[in-house]
């Protein structure tokens, strides 16, 4: 059983009861799910990640002022919940897991990953806000939210990320593209510097993936699950698998990775055109860039610097 079902069986098996029979009054105003950091709310976990922070448990979430009236009550009452679930006990915490668990105000989850407490509020705090924070905010399921306070502003960071914003993450992600597989992989390896050349493929590699979630209009997640979260997108999903042959190709096969990264590019150009977002007919991306920095319509985006 994976993380995500064997939370959402534990609460409905034991959390949902205990929220209608301790906290009726209240249990309207209560939200329960796993959302945040970790493979298992992502759905990536396997028997290699239950070796940490794999057990039974969920996530309540209130608002500030029903912490003060009943969040210690609540916090009580869920450490009594059964310690073992499905033959799997609570463990010791690893140093490095997370501690999402448990009962947390709406402010304080939503600060975590935004910096205030819920969405960003203006195109200045979507641009400074990592993708993987926005993608953390937003993963998993929410079991149950009758007040609907929680999952308002989940919403709100999934599709709420202003056009401009993202068209100006598009133009620094084809800038980045050119950059490293376009121009620099090639220079890296005239210049006999070969660790720099593979530096400059995985640069390539890591701007390609943000570039495609973007396209997508999604936010793209730890650098450890990007790859597989890209597989389940509706456009250029195929791009995952151009880019593990690119990565694993036979480094002194030069010529089939120069021709490997120009084909990528080909598909991201394509895309970028089919979309109306750039008019260039150039095969170099960085001409795309300016041409889809050229659409942003607030001046102050517009004008930042192509990369920011």
């Amino acid at each position: 059983m994976r993380g995500l079902e064997l939370s959402k069986a534990f609460f409905e098996r034991f959390g949902l009861p205990m929220l209608r029979n301790e906290f009726a009054e209240y249990a309207d105003r209560i939200a329960a799910g796993l959302v945040g950091h970790g493979s298992e709310c992502f759905g990536y976990d396997d028997d290699i990640s239950a070796d940490h922070d794999f057990e039974p448990g969920f996530c309540l979430w209130i608002t500030e002022e029903d912490d003060s009236i009943f969040g210690f009550r609540l916090m009580r009452a869920y450490s009594r919940l059964p310690k073992e679930f499905e033959g799997i006990s609570i463990k010791k915490r690893s140093l490095l897991g997370s501690d999402g668990k448990g009962v947390h105000t709406i402010p304080d989850f939503y600060k975590f990953y935004t910096g205030r407490s819920g969405a960003p509020r203006d195109w200045r705090e979507w641009m400074s806000i990592p993708s993987h924070y926005l993608a953390e905010a937003v993963n998993g399921e929410v079991f149950y939210d009758p007040m609907g306070v929680f999952s308002g502003i989940r919403e709100e960071i999934k599709n709420g990320m202003p056009f401009d914003v993202r068209l100006k993450k598009i133009a620094a992600r084809a800038v980045m593209m050119a950059q490293t597989g376009q121009y620099n992989y090639s220079r890296c390896i005239s210049h006999g510097e070969k660790c720099a050349a593979e530096i400059a493929l995985h640069e390539f590699a890591k701007e390609t993936v943000q570039m495609v979630f973007l396209l997508n209009s999604e936010h793209c997640p730890y650098y450890k699950w990007m790859f597989r979260a890209m597989k389940s997108l509706s456009m250029l999903s195929d791009v995952a698998d151009d880019l593990e042959s690119l990565l694993l190709c036979n480094s002194g096969n030069v010529a089939g990775r120069k021709q490997m990264i120009e084909n990528i590019c080909e598909k991201i150009a394509s895309q970028l055109k089919a979309m109306e977002l750039s008019d260039s007919e150039d095969g170099y991306l960085e001409s795309h860039a300016f041409s889809v920095n050229s659409k942003i319509k607030t001046p102050e985006i517009r004008n930042l610097h192509i990369m920011e």
